[in-house]
């Protein structure tokens, strides 16, 4: 394998080492391409951070673990699937990032979310590093024995790698309060130790208030800074959301609570249209739906007599547009449609929701748009806040942890507009990647060839 030289950083070389590396990646390649695509010019007129063999590590994982876990269905048969953990960098701190359980998941995508975090995370300016994790494993479907069963086969093999000061998972698509619950009952029967090892536990026993809600409140608060940058307000806007897990909700919830009019959600099924806006009890039945019984969005729709349709939400006319479901859900085609109905805002409460092409296009279009290594980082900046209560044995009240929260997004925007201020506007991702970017690597350099 070439190797980089000093005189060979230019975005061409470094995209071409990384794809040679791992070829069948391509969520990891799109991630490495985004961010270059900032900190290459930047390292360029940069001489500090000419520094050799400092983009070869940045974009290789320190760490990369995969392992079976192998687990009885109910009706007694067994059943094997692989768990992933990539400890990206620690260059800040102890790696920090969730696991993910979905069918999709390969070592491809975990290195994708784990690079990602490196960045959100030094954001925050939080001491962590960056990590992620979890397994194909579907838990739609599954019993809540069945969950139980696999989370803990799933930690008889995790524990090994984690602990408060080196790795500190936490929860993602597929994992929420229960499956963290589950995880952590297996870990501190592994080690006897009662510890803040994983964050986004329940209230009862050392997680912290307002975690559950943190991602999708911190993308409003940072919305809100975007716009009150522009002399502009929340409030009156119309809003389209996709997803209808925590992120969503929550982003819907403080949406309505800053004045906005929320008129979709989606699920994999398709989305929900309400002309009429979602209300506070219309919300209260979809976190009933969604968090309690797991069932359907289509079942909003037929409760409230409001329209359902397939595919995704991209087409409706609005002000903002929240993409909170997954990695590459906004497209090509649909940037076109956000474009054309003048969407004056796009922030990314998901991990990467947007394409190359669809990023490109809402760019040129001067359409404010948030990376969400930077929009949707509420959610690790208040477990980062969760760690430190477990920590000193405290639990800090709601308008505490709200308070750092809107801090931290208020922030995190001051140092987008640092990197990213152009006379055109802002360039929110190339302020984020530059901004995310000197922390790491100020802290890699310092610290020699490790």
């Amino acid at each position: 394998m070439t190797k980089i030289t000093i005189s060979d950083y230019s975005i061409e070389k470094v995209l071409e080492y990384s794809e040679n590396r791992d070829p069948d990646q391509p969520e990891f390649q799109q991630a490495v391409r985004e961010v270059m695509n900032s900190v290459i010019p930047f390292v360029n007129e940069n001489e500090k951070y000419q520094f050799p063999g400092l983009i070869e590590r940045l974009i290789e994982p320190e760490r990369a673990i995969m392992f079976r876990v192998p687990w009885e269905d109910d009706q007694g048969n067994y059943q094997v699937n692989r768990g992933f953990r990539v400890q990206f960098n620690s260059a800040l701190g102890p790696y920090k990032g969730g696991l993910r359980f979905n069918p999709h998941v390969n070592l491809g995508v975990i290195k994708f979310l784990a690079f990602e975090q490196i960045f959100k995370n030094s954001l925050t300016g939080l001491p962590l590093g960056g990590g992620k994790g979890g397994s194909d494993f579907n838990p739609r479907g599954k019993s809540e024995a069945e969950i139980m069963r696999f989370c803990q086969s799933f930690m008889n093999e995790l524990y090994r790698y984690i602990s408060g000061d080196m790795d500190v998972p936490a929860g993602d698509i597929g994992v929420g309060e229960r499956e963290v619950g589950f995880l952590f009952g297996q870990y501190k029967r592994l080690t006897a130790q009662f510890t803040g090892v994983l964050t986004g536990k329940g209230l009862a026993y050392g997680g912290s208030k307002l975690r559950p809600q943190a991602t999708g409140y911190g993308l409003l608060y940072f919305v809100r800074e975007m716009l009150k940058h522009t002399s502009a307000s929340i409030e009156g806007k119309t809003v389209v959301i996709s997803g209808s897990g925590n992120v969503a909700l929550f982003a819907c919830e403080k949406a309505i609570d800053l004045g906005a009019k929320v008129i979709a959600l989606s699920d994999s099924d398709g989305f929900i249209y309400d002309k009429n806006g979602i209300n506070e009890e219309k919300l209260e039945y979809l976190m009933e739906l969604k968090i309690e019984r797991r069932g359907r969005i289509k079942e909003y729709a037929d409760e409230f007599y409001c329209e359902f349709h397939k595919g995704k939400p991209w087409e409706l006319p609005c002000d903002i547009a929240l993409p909170c479901a997954t990695q590459n859900e906004i497209e090509e085609h649909d940037a076109l449609h956000l474009i054309k109905n003048e969407v004056t805002c796009v922030a990314e409460g998901a991990n990467m929701p947007c394409t190359d092409k669809a990023m490109k296009l809402l760019y040129r279009s001067g359409i404010n748009y948030a990376p969400g290594k930077a929009s949707n980082a509420g959610g690790v900046a208040v477990s980062g806040l969760e760690m430190t209560q477990n920590a000193k044995r405290l639990s800090w009240s709601i308008e505490s942890v709200d308070k750092n929260l809107v801090e931290i997004m208020r922030t995190i925007h001051e140092k987008c507009l640092e990197y990213g201020q152009e006379s055109s506007g802002v360039d929110y991702l190339n302020g984020a990647n530059i901004a995310g970017f000197i922390k790491v690597a100020d802290a890699m350099i310092a610290q020699g060839h490790v």
